[in-house]
């Protein structure tokens, strides 16, 4: 069954939300009352279809369906969940739970505050447990961080919903236990913009200059741990208790403002806004929401071959998102690969390179080698496929962005080999290139040859069996130079 979600408020923060939802398969109500928040939202769309499904190597669901309303009330109505994601003022907020009320009183509100209390939140809210903050972090369609902060009458229970729901939409859900204004993240990184505008109020450094102190240095640590785990590495073999001896009392040296904030005059606020102009150049905010995104996806997927960080979430999205092994048709070529181009594929000709192709094959390959038993465990217990040949043939190109999918043929898997021929599809239907290999089975005791389990070999030879009575593709035994 689809999944609904009610958006109330279409800004940055709202039709990040959208993104989210949208291209992880939910149906979208949104209202806002900006005049262009069609024309905002489908902006926003556009980064997020290029953006988002590159951070996976699985396909993402079918895109849900977007619903404009025209109040609040058609929004809400029947919604299980309604984000709220208007402005930082509590008597907007008030009044447009009172509208959600009026036509809904079951499901949950999901407030995207980024510091208001709960507590406050819920307190004119004739259902007031159902309430909940769901922070998120822009762009909302990439970046996984949610914080959940519950009220005073908050029901657990909805947290803990929370909790999955937002997992499922393949983000981070922290749960913020202790209510607080400003709740955790929003309060470590105003510590440090505090102190940047003192910095520039001084004229200490310019707002490039700050950034670079920032994006050169220990925000590329930031990216995959926090700044706690960060100093406690700094502190060598002795971690935090040697960091804090050492470099403790410098907490009480005068090197911060914290305390306090320059005053936002007409004149710094103009200072600041032509030293960030100045630094943007040319690149219009759309051009730099390009880059950002970019760079985000490279360093997520840099952190996924990790198993790290943001990179731990976005597989263990992918693993929800794998098609149910027990339901694939082996009597068909085995559709091993479906996703996504991810913009780093692509080469200075703008389309997906070599080194790509390979990787989508051996990807196909080894979720092949998967399902026919060859999993982590069975490799863990000493046994592996060692692929011994390669033949690729490029057909047609493929660009960032554009869908695609590998069939996987069995050729053959008796004795100690496996061969397999690897067809790879745009959603278009054109087929793209090919990939011959040739696997030996290995123990990986002795780095010999070896006949697989028994297991193994009794499905190679059923889906040999089948395959076997399928047309054969174009290709196969092909060599170099040989016509296409």
């Amino acid at each position: 069954m689809t999944k609904q979600a009610a958006i109330v408020g279409g800004g940055v923060i709202g039709g990040g939300w959208a993104a989210r939802f949208l291209l992880n398969g939910w149906d979208v109500k949104i209202s806002d009352p900006d005049p262009q928040a069609e024309r905002k939202i489908a902006a926003v769309l556009d980064n997020a279809r290029r953006s988002l499904p590159g951070l996976s190597d699985v396909a993402l669901p079918n895109e849900g369906q977007l619903t404009f309303c025209t109040s609040i009330g058609e929004a809400a109505k029947g919604a299980s969940l309604i984000v709220e994601a208007v402005p930082e003022r509590l008597d907007i907020k008030h009044a447009v739970y009172a509208e959600i009320e009026a036509v809904n009183t079951s499901g949950i509100i999901a407030s995207s505050t980024s510091g208001i209390m709960p507590t406050d939140l819920q307190a004119k809210l004739d259902h007031p447990g159902r309430l909940i903050v769901a922070h998120p972090f822009n762009p909302v369609y990439l970046l996984p961080l949610v914080e959940l902060v519950g009220g005073k009458q908050t029901d657990a229970k909805h947290i803990e919903w929370a909790k999955q729901t937002y997992a499922e939409l393949g983000m981070h859900p922290l749960h913020c236990r202790v209510e607080i204004e400003g709740f955790l993240s929003d309060r470590l990184q105003e510590a440090l913009w505090r102190e940047a505008l003192w910095l520039l109020k001084d004229e200490v450094a310019t707002a490039e200059e700050l950034d670079a102190a920032i994006a050169f240095g220990p925000g590329l640590r930031w990216a995959q741990m926090g700044t706690m785990q960060t100093f406690h590495l700094a502190g060598g073999e002795g971690g935090m208790r040697a960091m804090l001896a050492m470099f403790g009392p410098c907490l009480k040296w005068p090197w911060t403002k914290l305390m306090d904030v320059p005053e936002l005059t007409d004149d710094f606020v103009e200072m600041v806004g032509e030293q960030c102009d100045v630094q943007s150049g040319d690149l219009k905010p759309r051009d730099l929401e390009i880059v950002r995104d970019n760079n985000l996806v490279a360093m997520m997927r840099a952190l996924k071959a990790q198993g790290w960080g943001a990179g731990k979430v976005l597989s263990a999205h992918d693993q929800r998102l794998q098609p149910d092994a027990a339901k694939i048709d082996y009597a068909q070529p085995v559709r091993t690969l479906d996703r996504v181009v991810p913009v780093d594929w692509t080469d200075y000709n703008g389309h997906m390179n070599e080194a790509r192709y390979l990787e989508a094959f051996s990807k196909a390959t080894d979720r092949f080698m998967e399902l026919m038993g060859c999993d982590q465990d069975y490799i863990a217990s000493g046994g592996s496929y060692f692929t011994a040949e390669t033949h690729i043939r490029h057909l047609d190109e493929v660009n960032a962005g554009a869908h695609i999918h590998i069939e996987t043929l069995c050729l053959s898997g008796a004795g100690k080999k496996m061969h397999v021929f690897n067809s790879l599809y745009h959603s278009d239907g054109r087929l793209l290139a090919t990939g011959e290999q040739m696997l030996i089975h290995v123990s990986l005791e002795t780095r010999r040859a070896s006949a697989p389990s028994p297991e193994i070999a009794a499905r190679l030879a059923k889906v040999e069996m089948h395959h076997a009575k399928l047309p054969r593709p174009d290709g196969i035994g092909r060599g170099i130079g040989q016509g296409k």
